[in-house]
Formats: structure tokens, sequence, C-alpha cells
């Protein structure tokens, strides 16, 4: 009888706080999109409906604003780990799940799929309470899941010995400015404050307090994309970079290992023609607070892949415009090129998000610094005969050589967010490449350095193969296996050569083509002629 009246009781309860959630929410701003959810200004939080449980969807955080210290990276723009997630009821919670993809079995058997599923272990990110339940849906409060120092600065910090940190989240909240619903995906952005004693030099540099750090976390939950695309097999000779998982089903005398190519999802609108336009053309958008004249060498050298795809019979499948006034750089629906500014010159790199299921990327995103153009000007200051005459000539000279490398940069990353991989041997192939790392060539020309093929333009022959091995369309009927082969085998023929980062960067690294920085494929010509360029200089 006890227990019985207990139900009742909790029944009832239940049903009193969903019926006053109801009636709360009518003070809050709701938000319609992939979930509906709404805002409580009154306390600063975030109730979200939980409309379907256990269906997958793609779980994303980023920095939206940064610390601006490139020892310490934590960049304006950094995206973090993609994740495939899922909501799973647990009486009267809802845990958010993320499964394991590494270990798989693609198979129609539900008992050995079943199999590898319990075998691995899967990850719990979060548990919520159920605020609400009513009209089939549950609703849940996100807040503190938001809250959290998920991108990890808390660690950085530490690990940096910049001094030990712990969120305050008394100065911490939601931003609601870049808190956004569409159809699609869902986007929170919050403020994090962290408190803590600063010991290092690094973050003294960079804060206003170095006590007292801020910065903002963003949230985003995608839709995954439909099944509609394909995989394309990885070869190590393609210069593109794999996506890979372990597949128990595989029969014995197969690898278990399955790699695939990374790569955007790109077909023909008419794929019986030589040259087509594309369903959905990949485009690029250039981080709108990027100054001139670095706008527009950015712009020209991006949209020298575009040479590329017409390669293979794409027309105007890489586009390249200006990000929209309104537009959020963190937003998935866009590819971004993202102008970062930093106390000191660093890296720029090119970065994705990408379907785990699959390889498909779905987001590029490029981080540019903005002080390389500062550094590239001083190397050309550094060789002019009198860098520092006050003559338009003379300026000139050196900002049009910075500028030929900013041009180069844009491809170059643009690259990596395409899926490709670096090439240091194309320097052996007379510059075959964007995706290696340039050093400037210089002639001497009557005495005098000539600053005029510094860099390359255009995307390089070793480009145009790894497009085609990762993006060309094949006749109806055609071994797409042996059509990839031929690829390959036809620019082995060529001479083109394509080594990469795990052959140039180790220390026991030692191909004799696989050098970063440099020109030519004869070691002692080019180190007379670089000698010969110092000679001048000094």
């Amino acid at each position: 009888m006890k227990k019985t009246q207990l139900l009742f009781l909790s029944l009832f309860m239940m049903q009193m706080a969903n019926s006053q959630f109801a009636e709360k929410s009518k003070d809050y701003k709701k938000f319609e999109g992939l979930f509906n959810y709404y805002y409580d200004a009154k306390t600063d939080k975030i109730f979200m409906e939980v409309p379907q449980l256990e269906k997958e969807f793609l779980y994303v955080y980023s920095l939206s604003s940064g610390i601006g210290s490139n020892d310490l990276g934590l960049d304006r723009g950094q995206l973090g780990n993609e994740q495939v997630v899922y909501f799973k009821r647990a009486g009267n919670k809802v845990l958010l799940v993320q499964p394991n993809l590494k270990f798989r079995a693609l198979t129609e058997n539900e008992l050995e799929k079943k199999s590898v599923e319990q075998a691995f272990a899967k990850s719990v990110l979060f548990g919520f309470k159920i605020e609400d339940e009513s009209n089939g849906k549950l609703v849940i409060d996100l807040t503190d899941f938001l809250m959290q120092d998920v991108h990890g600065v808390i660690q950085r910090l530490k690990t940096a010995e910049q001094g030990t940190y712990s969120l305050d989240k008394d100065r911490s909240a939601m931003a609601m400015e870049r808190t956004k619903a569409f159809p699609k995906n869902i986007e929170f952005d919050v403020t994090l404050t962290f408190k803590g004693e600063a010991k290092g030099s690094y973050i003294r540099s960079v804060t206003p307090n170095p006590d007292l750090l801020t910065v903002a976390q963003h949230h985003s939950f995608i839709e995954l994309p439909d099944d509609g695309y394909q995989k394309r097999d990885f070869d190590p000779r393609s210069g593109s970079n794999p996506f890979s998982y372990y597949d128990y089903s595989t029969p014995v005398q197969e690898p278990i290992l399955k790699q695939f190519v990374t790569r955007h999802r790109l077909q023909k609108k008419d794929p019986t023609a030589a040259v087509s336009e594309a369903v959905k053309p990949i485009i690029y958008y250039l981080d709108n607070g990027t100054p001139e004249p670095v706008r527009s060498a950015l712009l020209e050298g991006g949209k020298w892949w575009n040479q590329a795809f017409e390669a293979i019979g794409y027309k105007d499948a890489f586009q390249l415009k200006m990000l929209p006034d309104d537009a959020d750089p963190l937003d998935v629906r866009y590819n971004v090129i993202q102008w970062v500014h930093r106390s000191t010159r660093g890296w720029s790199y090119g970065s994705s998000i990408t379907d785990p299921r699959t390889g498909e990327i779905m987001k590029g995103h490029v981080s540019l610094g903005s002080l390389r153009i500062r550094q590239d000007f001083l190397i050309a200051q550094a060789l002019m005969d009198r860098p520092f005459a006050d003559r338009d000539d003379n300026y000139e000279v050196m900002l049009s050589m910075a500028l030929a490398r900013i041009r180069q940069l844009s491809a170059h990353e643009i690259g990596h967010t395409l899926g490709f991989a670096h090439n240091y041997a194309a320097s052996t192939n007379n510059r075959a490449s964007v995706m290696d790392y340039p050093h400037p060539q210089f002639h001497l020309v009557d005495g005098k350095i000539d600053f005029s093929d510094a860099y390359a333009t255009g995307i390089g022959a070793w480009d145009k193969v790894t497009v085609a091995y990762s993006y060309a369309d094949f006749p109806e009927g055609t071994g797409e296996k042996q059509a990839l082969n031929n690829i390959l085998e036809e620019s082995s023929k060529a001479g083109l050569r394509y080594i990469t980062d795990q052959d140039a960067r180790p220390m026991g690294g030692a191909h004799v083509y696989a050098h970063l920085w440099d020109n030519g494929k004869n070691v002692s010509n080019e180190l007379d002629e670089v000698l010969k360029i110092r000679e001048v200089a000094i």
C-alpha cells in the first residue's frame, strides 16, 4: 500500500513540476531549430527539448574568442574534437552518450554488431535531470553542460606552466548574441572566466589581469549528413589524409583496418558530361575582418584550387567569397578562412569538421596568423639594397614579395581542409605543389637580388593529381580501384614525387627528398645559390 502511495505521489510531483515548467517557459525566449530550446534571462539558463532518444547527431566544441598567445595555442576559432553522440534515458535522467566508432562490425547481423559494441567502452559525456516530460518530449537543463571547460583551457595552462586555474561560475555567463538556432544545427556560446594565480610569462603578456582570464567557448549540435556520401579508399601514395576504423566483420583474409580519404561531398549535375557544374559547389568564405591588401591576396591564392577541379571536369566547383556580416565563422554551414591575431608570429593551420562515421568533410576551417605577412616583409627588407629608403618603388617590391607568400599560404591551408597532406618533395619537381613548405627563390640579376620569382603562382602538377584521386568522377562501369591506381601510376611515370610528414619531420626521417623549406633537388647547387644571395645581401 505504501509503495502504491509513493508511486502516485511521485507521479503527482512530476506532473506538478511539468505544469510549473510549462507555465514558467511562457516568459522564456524560445529558439526553434534542430532541437528547440529556451532561454531564461532571469536565471541565465538554457532548457532544451529532446524530441527523440538514441538518435545520433554531431557535437563539436570550439573557442570563439581566444587568448592570443601562439605559445599557448588557444586561438580564436580553434576547433575541438567532433563527436557523434545521442541522448539515452536512464530513469529520471537523460545521458549524453558517445558511441565507440573506432571499432565496428559493418554487417547485417545484429548480434555480431552487438558483440563489438559491448566489447569496447562507450563514453557518457554528461547526465541531465529531466525538467519536463510532455507530448512525447523531454526537457533538460543544458546550462551546466555548456558552462564546463570542455575545450581544456585549464589543463592547457597547467601543462604550459602558466598557473593553476579554476572556472569561476560567478564571472561566467551565456553569450546570447552568438547563441542561435537553425534547421540543421544549433549554436551556443558562453563566456567563461578562469580564476587563478598566474605563474608564467606567456599568460602575463596577453591578459590585462592574468589572475582572471576570460575566453568564449562555443558548442554546436549538428545534424549528421544523409547516407548519400560514398567513401573512397585511401592510398598512401595519393597525398590525401586517411580516416580509419577497425571492422570486425571483415573476412579473415582481408585487413581489419579500413582506411578512406577525407574529402568534401562533390557530385556533377550531369555525370555524363566531360565538364559539368557541381550539384553543390565547395564554397569557402573569407573572414570579413581581413584588411586589404591581404584580403585580395588570400582570395586570389585560395581560388587557385579551381584550376585543379577544372582539370577533372568540374566548372566552378570551388569558390571563394567574403563571409556575410551576419554569419558566425564557427557555424558548420560555412567553410571559413579566419584571420587570427596573436601577440607573436605563429603557425597558420587548416582543420576541419568531419563526419566520424564516414570521413566526409562537413566544414573546412582555416586559421591564418595575421603577423605572417609582417615577417615575410621583414625577410624582403633584410635582402633589399636600401630597405629603408623612402621610395614607393622600394616599398612595393618588399610588399609584393610578402603578398606572394600570402597567396601561397592561402592555397596551402585550404588544401589541408580539402583533405590533403604536405608534400615536401614537391620542391624537387620545380615547385609542383602548394602543399610544400616553400623557401623563397631569389636570383641575381646584374648583381642585384631579384624578388620577382620568390614564390610560385597557381596550383602545381602534384595538386592536380591529389585532387583527381580524391574528387574525380568515373564513367559508369569503370572500376574505381583501377582508375585511382592509374592516376597514381601516371603521376609516378611523369616523375612527380610525394613525401609527407612521417618521412620528413621525425629525427629518423632521412629521405633524400624530404626537406622542408628548400628548393631544387641538388642540395649543393642550391647551397651555392643561397650563399651568393647572402653575400650580396650582407
